[in-house]
């Protein structure tokens, strides 16, 4: 479960292109309109966002290709400097951060991985894990036994001296994975991570990632451009339209009480079974408790084929698998039923 507390707080955050870019940010930025900014031969690439992620959270950016969802996770890490704003990690203004700071921070304190995988082709998996170790000087057995952790967490044990071009593009992307834990992060960001993969290994790293998840429990900035996606791994998406968040939500707010005609197209095609929680639809604990269970935080649509199994009742757990609550088949019926 998320904290309350924010974990990275981004403040009127924009990316001007152009040259004539930074003599339009400033107070008076919020205001510009695309007008504005032709006006200047200037291209507004993220525009005035707004955003809080929690300690703990998978907050998801979301968007079509062009969006600036890309343009504004490498501005809150600072591989791309942002023209004006604030952007607060445990309080620092990354902002005012000088850049010996900022490569510290990155390298103790953050962890990315990206679409394409980036493995070095010369370096056996576990070199490759180890590699931002040994970059911050830790001695080899101390940096090879972690990067041996990291490699049996995503499930490669025993592949420690296969080079890249020995894995398949699945296996290529754990190796990403365990080389962005290894620095044991506070914040992680991962820009479309599984989009390059096929839609069957797709599915089963998404599986992988949220198995890592309630285990790790990061604070996790998440892109993609796919919904479905999304709602499964979220637990708040921000819509991003023309390098600006057009809303900002939990999965069911967004497809249920969308903001824009912009977001309601979005997520017109979105069963309300994938994003309504069990949570929403549990009733008190009484009497014996059902055998079959499921997770609070799952949709819906996960607790339908429990059902079929002849189930008239399942057991809501949380996170540790402590019951919190009770699902009836009917509850469940009647949001499947209304699509």
């Amino acid at each position: 479960m998320a904290s309350s507390e924010p974990k990275l707080v981004c403040r009127g955050v924009w990316k001007i292109f152009g040259a004539g870019g930074r003599s339009l940010a400033g107070p008076s930025a919020a205001r510009l309109t695309s007008a504005d900014l032709r006006a200047a031969g200037a291209v507004g690439a993220v525009r005035d966002v707004n955003i809080e992620v929690r300690e703990g959270e998978i907050f998801v950016i979301m968007g079509l290709s062009g969006s600036g969802k890309s343009t504004l996770v490498r501005c809150l890490s600072r591989l791309i400097e942002p023209t004006s704003g604030d952007i607060l990690f445990n309080g620092e203004n990354l902002l005012a951060a000088s850049e010996a700071r900022m490569i510290e921070i990155r390298r103790h304190q953050m962890g990315m991985v990206f679409q394409h995988f980036a493995l070095l082709p010369h370096l056996t998996v576990l070199a490759n894990v180890a590699f931002p170790l040994e970059i911050q000087g830790i001695e080899r057995a101390a940096r090879e036994e972690r990067a041996r952790r990291m490699i049996d967490l995503v499930g490669l044990s025993g592949r420690e001296n296969a080079f890249p071009r020995e894995l398949s593009g699945g296996q290529q992307q754990r190796v990403g994975i365990a080389r962005s834990l290894a620095a044991e992060p506070e914040l992680w960001f991962l820009d479309e991570p599984f989009s390059a993969l096929d839609p069957l290994i797709r599915r089963e790293m998404q599986d992988e990632f949220l198995r890592l998840q309630s285990v790790l429990k990061k604070t996790i900035v998440f892109i993609t451009h796919d919904f479905d996606e999304a709602i499964r791994l979220a637990d708040r998406i921000a819509i991003m339209k023309d390098g600006e968040i057009v809303q900002a939500g939990t999965p069911e707010d967004l497809v249920l009480n969308p903001a824009t005609p912009y977001v309601a197209e979005f997520t017109r095609s979105v069963a309300r079974a994938k994003v309504v929680k069990v949570a929403a639809l549990m009733r008190p604990l009484n009497g014996t408790l059902p055998p079959a269970s499921i997770r609070a935080n799952a949709p819906v649509a996960e607790a339908a084929p429990l059902f079929s199994r002849g189930a008239e009742t399942l057991a809501a757990v949380d996170g540790a698998g402590t019951p919190v609550g009770l699902i009836d088949r009917a509850a469940v019926v009647d949001v499947m039923m209304r699509g």
